[in-house]
Protein backbone atom coordinates (compact mmCIF):
# COMPACT_ATOMS: atom_id res chain seq x y z
CA UNK A 1 0.00 0.00 0.00
CA UNK A 2 3.02 2.44 0.71
CA UNK A 3 4.39 0.91 -2.33
CA UNK A 4 1.47 1.99 -4.02
CA UNK A 5 1.04 5.81 -2.53
CA UNK A 6 4.68 6.42 -3.40
CA UNK A 7 4.26 5.81 -6.93
CA UNK A 8 0.91 7.90 -7.39
CA UNK A 9 3.13 10.87 -5.82
CA UNK A 10 5.85 10.61 -8.27
CA UNK A 11 2.84 10.19 -11.14
CA UNK A 12 1.12 13.14 -9.51
CA UNK A 13 4.52 15.31 -9.70
CA UNK A 14 5.80 14.53 -13.26
CA UNK A 15 2.47 15.42 -14.32
CA UNK A 16 2.83 18.85 -13.00
CA UNK A 17 6.28 19.33 -13.67
CA UNK A 18 5.30 18.14 -17.84
CA UNK A 19 2.01 20.65 -17.26
CA UNK A 20 4.30 23.28 -16.17
CA UNK A 21 6.48 23.08 -18.81
CA UNK A 22 4.03 23.11 -21.71
CA UNK A 23 2.88 25.81 -19.83
CA UNK A 24 5.79 27.62 -19.65
CA UNK A 25 6.07 27.34 -23.50
CA UNK A 26 2.46 27.60 -25.00
CA UNK A 27 -0.42 28.99 -23.12
CA UNK A 28 -3.69 29.25 -25.55
CA UNK A 29 -4.96 32.88 -25.71
CA UNK A 30 -8.52 33.33 -25.44
CA UNK A 31 -10.90 34.41 -28.28
CA UNK A 32 -9.91 37.68 -29.17
CA UNK A 33 -13.77 39.62 -28.88
CA UNK A 34 -13.72 41.44 -32.21
CA UNK A 35 -17.19 43.26 -31.46
CA UNK A 36 -15.99 44.62 -28.56
CA UNK A 37 -12.84 46.04 -30.03
CA UNK A 38 -14.94 47.29 -32.39
CA UNK A 39 -16.95 49.14 -30.10
CA UNK A 40 -13.80 50.68 -28.54
CA UNK A 41 -12.98 51.74 -31.92
CA UNK A 42 -16.53 53.51 -32.42
CA UNK A 43 -16.38 54.57 -28.24
CA UNK A 44 -12.96 56.25 -29.38
CA UNK A 45 -15.05 58.35 -32.15
CA UNK A 46 -18.23 59.17 -30.21
CA UNK A 47 -16.09 61.55 -27.88
CA UNK A 48 -15.05 63.65 -31.31
CA UNK A 49 -12.13 64.48 -33.00
CA UNK A 50 -9.44 63.73 -29.90
CA UNK A 51 -7.47 66.50 -30.72
CA UNK A 52 -4.73 66.97 -27.97
CA UNK A 53 -5.86 69.59 -25.48
CA UNK A 54 -9.47 69.41 -26.45
CA UNK A 55 -12.40 68.26 -24.29
CA UNK A 56 -12.71 65.08 -26.48
CA UNK A 57 -9.13 63.63 -25.81
CA UNK A 58 -9.57 64.37 -22.36
CA UNK A 59 -12.88 61.96 -22.42
CA UNK A 60 -11.48 59.57 -24.54
CA UNK A 61 -8.31 59.16 -22.07
CA UNK A 62 -10.89 59.09 -19.04
CA UNK A 63 -12.34 56.32 -21.00
CA UNK A 64 -8.75 54.24 -21.50
CA UNK A 65 -8.46 54.59 -17.75
CA UNK A 66 -11.01 53.26 -16.86
CA UNK A 67 -11.05 50.14 -19.34
CA UNK A 68 -7.48 49.47 -18.21
CA UNK A 69 -8.76 49.51 -14.87
CA UNK A 70 -11.68 46.97 -14.89
CA UNK A 71 -9.24 44.40 -16.74
CA UNK A 72 -7.17 45.37 -13.51
CA UNK A 73 -4.76 46.66 -15.28
CA UNK A 74 -2.69 49.44 -13.38
CA UNK A 75 -2.83 52.54 -14.90
CA UNK A 76 -0.45 55.75 -15.51
CA UNK A 77 -0.06 58.98 -17.64
CA UNK A 78 3.28 60.81 -18.94
CA UNK A 79 1.86 64.87 -19.29
CA UNK A 80 3.96 67.10 -21.18
CA UNK A 81 3.47 70.58 -23.14
CA UNK A 82 4.03 70.94 -26.46
CA UNK A 83 4.58 74.40 -27.89
CA UNK A 84 2.83 74.81 -31.29
CA UNK A 85 4.64 76.88 -34.02
CA UNK A 86 1.58 76.90 -36.02
CA UNK A 87 -0.86 78.56 -33.07
CA UNK A 88 1.93 79.82 -30.88
CA UNK A 89 0.43 78.12 -27.81
CA UNK A 90 1.46 75.49 -25.63
CA UNK A 91 -0.30 72.12 -26.34
CA UNK A 92 -1.24 69.84 -22.87
CA UNK A 93 -0.48 66.04 -24.11
CA UNK A 94 -0.65 63.10 -22.19
CA UNK A 95 0.41 59.49 -22.68
CA UNK A 96 -1.87 56.82 -21.04
CA UNK A 97 -0.06 53.72 -20.04
CA UNK A 98 -1.46 50.15 -18.58
CA UNK A 99 1.21 48.18 -17.46
CA UNK A 100 0.56 43.96 -17.12
CA UNK A 101 3.10 41.96 -14.80
CA UNK A 102 2.99 39.03 -14.71
CA UNK A 103 6.01 38.24 -13.18
CA UNK A 104 9.05 41.62 -12.26
CA UNK A 105 11.60 39.01 -13.55
CA UNK A 106 10.33 37.95 -16.68
CA UNK A 107 11.29 40.04 -19.64
CA UNK A 108 8.80 43.10 -20.52
CA UNK A 109 7.55 44.26 -24.32
CA UNK A 110 5.81 47.71 -24.98
CA UNK A 111 2.95 47.36 -27.30
CA UNK A 112 1.99 51.50 -28.81
CA UNK A 113 -0.94 52.95 -30.27
CA UNK A 114 -1.78 56.67 -30.82
CA UNK A 115 -5.38 57.40 -29.65
CA UNK A 116 -4.85 61.65 -30.76
CA UNK A 117 -6.78 62.59 -33.72
CA UNK A 118 -5.23 64.75 -37.01
CA UNK A 119 -6.17 68.46 -36.22
CA UNK A 120 -6.65 69.02 -40.03
CA UNK A 121 -7.29 66.70 -42.94
CA UNK A 122 -4.73 66.90 -46.56
CA UNK A 123 -7.75 68.11 -48.82
CA UNK A 124 -6.71 71.80 -49.38
CA UNK A 125 -10.53 73.13 -49.08
CA UNK A 126 -10.81 71.01 -45.65
CA UNK A 127 -7.70 71.64 -44.24
CA UNK A 128 -8.55 73.53 -40.57
CA UNK A 129 -11.38 70.53 -39.92
CA UNK A 130 -10.12 67.79 -37.45
CA UNK A 131 -10.69 63.99 -38.75
CA UNK A 132 -12.29 61.41 -36.77
CA UNK A 133 -9.39 59.59 -36.99
CA UNK A 134 -11.30 55.61 -36.79
CA UNK A 135 -8.47 53.72 -38.20
CA UNK A 136 -5.61 56.33 -37.76
CA UNK A 137 -5.85 56.16 -34.36
CA UNK A 138 -8.57 54.39 -32.89
CA UNK A 139 -8.09 50.86 -34.43
CA UNK A 140 -4.64 50.35 -33.06
CA UNK A 141 -6.22 51.53 -29.59
CA UNK A 142 -9.02 49.35 -29.49
CA UNK A 143 -6.44 46.31 -30.58
CA UNK A 144 -4.57 46.90 -27.40
CA UNK A 145 -7.61 47.34 -24.96
CA UNK A 146 -9.02 44.27 -26.08
CA UNK A 147 -5.37 42.56 -25.47
CA UNK A 148 -5.53 43.83 -22.53
CA UNK A 149 -8.66 42.12 -21.89
CA UNK A 150 -7.21 38.94 -22.51
CA UNK A 151 -4.62 39.10 -20.20
CA UNK A 152 -7.08 39.70 -17.50
CA UNK A 153 -8.97 36.71 -18.81
CA UNK A 154 -6.01 34.57 -19.13
CA UNK A 155 -2.31 35.41 -18.00
CA UNK A 156 0.63 35.45 -20.40
CA UNK A 157 4.26 34.50 -19.39
CA UNK A 158 4.88 38.28 -20.19
CA UNK A 159 5.21 41.85 -19.08
CA UNK A 160 3.41 44.37 -21.01
CA UNK A 161 3.29 48.38 -20.79
CA UNK A 162 -0.03 49.23 -22.93
CA UNK A 163 1.55 52.38 -24.10
CA UNK A 164 -1.37 54.85 -26.04
CA UNK A 165 0.58 58.30 -27.07
CA UNK A 166 -0.71 61.38 -27.63
CA UNK A 167 -0.07 64.25 -30.53
CA UNK A 168 1.34 61.18 -32.75
CA UNK A 169 -0.59 63.11 -35.79
CA UNK A 170 -0.28 66.75 -35.08
CA UNK A 171 2.12 68.13 -38.17
CA UNK A 172 1.36 69.94 -40.91
CA UNK A 173 1.78 67.60 -44.28
CA UNK A 174 5.56 67.72 -44.41
CA UNK A 175 6.58 69.01 -41.12
CA UNK A 176 7.61 65.50 -39.36
CA UNK A 177 9.35 66.94 -36.84
CA UNK A 178 6.28 68.02 -35.20
CA UNK A 179 5.10 64.28 -35.51
CA UNK A 180 5.10 61.17 -32.88
CA UNK A 181 5.39 63.87 -29.94
CA UNK A 182 3.77 61.41 -27.52
CA UNK A 183 6.13 58.38 -28.65
CA UNK A 184 9.43 60.80 -28.17
CA UNK A 185 8.23 61.94 -24.81
CA UNK A 186 7.92 58.70 -23.92
CA UNK A 187 11.34 57.46 -25.51
CA UNK A 188 12.93 60.78 -23.66
CA UNK A 189 11.84 59.50 -20.00
CA UNK A 190 14.95 56.57 -20.01
CA UNK A 191 13.87 53.16 -21.35
CA UNK A 192 16.68 51.68 -23.02
CA UNK A 193 17.31 48.76 -21.91
CA UNK A 194 13.60 48.62 -20.84
CA UNK A 195 12.01 46.12 -23.31
CA UNK A 196 12.68 43.41 -24.95
CA UNK A 197 10.96 44.66 -27.94
CA UNK A 198 8.67 46.96 -29.33
CA UNK A 199 5.26 46.82 -31.58
CA UNK A 200 3.80 50.12 -32.59
CA UNK A 201 0.18 48.53 -34.00
CA UNK A 202 -1.35 52.30 -36.66
CA UNK A 203 -4.04 51.93 -39.10
CA UNK A 204 -5.55 48.49 -38.83
CA UNK A 205 -9.00 48.75 -39.24
CA UNK A 206 -9.20 49.28 -42.84
CA UNK A 207 -12.32 46.85 -44.56
CA UNK A 208 -9.65 45.45 -47.50
CA UNK A 209 -6.61 45.05 -44.71
CA UNK A 210 -3.49 44.81 -46.74
CA UNK A 211 -0.70 45.14 -44.05
CA UNK A 212 3.52 44.79 -45.70
CA UNK A 213 6.72 44.56 -43.63
CA UNK A 214 7.58 48.17 -43.64
CA UNK A 215 11.78 49.25 -43.84
CA UNK A 216 12.71 50.52 -40.76
CA UNK A 217 11.02 47.74 -39.05
CA UNK A 218 12.71 45.61 -41.35
CA UNK A 219 16.16 47.12 -40.64
CA UNK A 220 15.59 47.27 -36.82
CA UNK A 221 14.19 43.74 -36.04
CA UNK A 222 13.98 41.70 -38.47
CA UNK A 223 13.73 38.61 -36.52
CA UNK A 224 10.34 40.32 -34.66
CA UNK A 225 9.21 41.22 -38.14
CA UNK A 226 9.96 37.70 -39.37
CA UNK A 227 7.97 36.32 -36.56
CA UNK A 228 5.08 38.77 -37.38
CA UNK A 229 4.68 37.49 -40.98
CA UNK A 230 5.06 33.83 -40.06
CA UNK A 231 2.61 33.78 -37.17
CA UNK A 232 -0.09 35.36 -39.75
CA UNK A 233 0.83 32.96 -42.24
CA UNK A 234 0.42 29.62 -40.02
CA UNK A 235 -2.93 31.24 -38.31
CA UNK A 236 -4.37 32.07 -41.40
CA UNK A 237 -4.59 36.25 -40.44
CA UNK A 238 -6.02 37.86 -43.18
CA UNK A 239 -3.91 41.07 -44.72
CA UNK A 240 -0.45 40.50 -43.64
CA UNK A 241 1.69 40.46 -47.24
CA UNK A 242 5.02 39.33 -46.32
CA UNK A 243 6.92 42.03 -48.72
CA UNK A 244 8.55 45.02 -47.71
CA UNK A 245 6.34 48.00 -49.69
CA UNK A 246 6.97 51.17 -47.41
CA UNK A 247 9.56 53.07 -45.15
CA UNK A 248 7.05 55.13 -42.55
CA UNK A 249 8.03 57.62 -40.11
CA UNK A 250 5.93 56.44 -37.31
CA UNK A 251 5.63 56.12 -33.49
CA UNK A 252 8.23 52.92 -34.21
CA UNK A 253 10.98 54.98 -34.97
CA UNK A 254 10.88 56.80 -31.10
CA UNK A 255 11.79 53.46 -29.77
CA UNK A 256 14.53 52.80 -32.87
CA UNK A 257 15.92 55.72 -31.52
CA UNK A 258 16.00 54.50 -27.72
CA UNK A 259 17.46 51.49 -28.54
CA UNK A 260 14.58 49.24 -29.03
CA UNK A 261 14.41 46.75 -31.31
CA UNK A 262 10.92 47.78 -32.89
CA UNK A 263 8.55 47.21 -35.32
CA UNK A 264 5.24 48.68 -36.96
CA UNK A 265 2.02 47.37 -37.95
CA UNK A 266 0.50 49.32 -40.02
CA UNK A 267 -1.66 49.43 -43.33
CA UNK A 268 -0.75 52.28 -45.35
CA UNK A 269 -2.43 51.68 -48.31
CA UNK A 270 -6.04 52.99 -46.52
CA UNK A 271 -7.49 55.09 -49.40
CA UNK A 272 -9.30 57.38 -46.35
CA UNK A 273 -5.77 58.04 -44.58
CA UNK A 274 -5.83 61.85 -43.42
CA UNK A 275 -9.20 62.24 -44.64
CA UNK A 276 -12.50 63.31 -43.46
CA UNK A 277 -13.91 59.58 -44.22
CA UNK A 278 -11.70 58.13 -41.45
CA UNK A 279 -15.29 56.94 -40.00
CA UNK A 280 -15.91 53.20 -38.79
CA UNK A 281 -18.28 52.77 -41.67
CA UNK A 282 -14.87 52.27 -43.51
CA UNK A 283 -13.57 50.26 -40.96
CA UNK A 284 -14.25 46.14 -39.59
CA UNK A 285 -14.31 44.23 -36.94
CA UNK A 286 -12.67 40.90 -39.24
CA UNK A 287 -9.46 43.55 -39.72
CA UNK A 288 -9.19 44.20 -35.92
CA UNK A 289 -9.61 40.73 -35.10
CA UNK A 290 -6.86 39.75 -38.16
CA UNK A 291 -4.31 41.73 -35.88
CA UNK A 292 -4.94 41.45 -32.16
CA UNK A 293 -5.07 37.20 -33.24
CA UNK A 294 -1.31 37.89 -34.86
CA UNK A 295 -0.16 39.47 -31.45
CA UNK A 296 -2.32 37.19 -29.03
CA UNK A 297 -0.40 34.23 -30.80
CA UNK A 298 3.37 35.42 -30.02
CA UNK A 299 2.89 36.96 -26.64
CA UNK A 300 0.87 34.05 -25.25
CA UNK A 301 3.59 31.42 -26.80
CA UNK A 302 6.93 31.92 -25.09
CA UNK A 303 8.83 29.69 -27.59
CA UNK A 304 8.17 32.56 -30.33
CA UNK A 305 8.18 35.56 -28.17
CA UNK A 306 12.23 34.16 -26.81
CA UNK A 307 13.36 33.98 -30.47
CA UNK A 308 13.35 37.55 -30.80
CA UNK A 309 17.09 39.29 -30.56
Amino acid sequence: MKKTIQSITIITILFVCFASCQSDKYITPPKFNSVRAFEYLEKQVSFGPRVPGTQSSALCRNFLYETFLSAQIPVDSQSFTFFDIYSQENIPMVNVIGSYIADPKLPTIVLMAHYDCRPRTDYPNLKNLPIDGASDGASGVAVLLELANMCAEQKPSINIDFVLVDGEDWGKSGDIQFYMLGSKEFARRGIRGKYKFGIVVDMVGDKDLTIYREQYSENSAKSLNDLIFETAKNINAKGFIDSVKYAISDDHLSLITAGIPAIDIIDFDYKYWHTAFDSPENCSKESLESVGNVLAEIIYNKTLWQKVQ
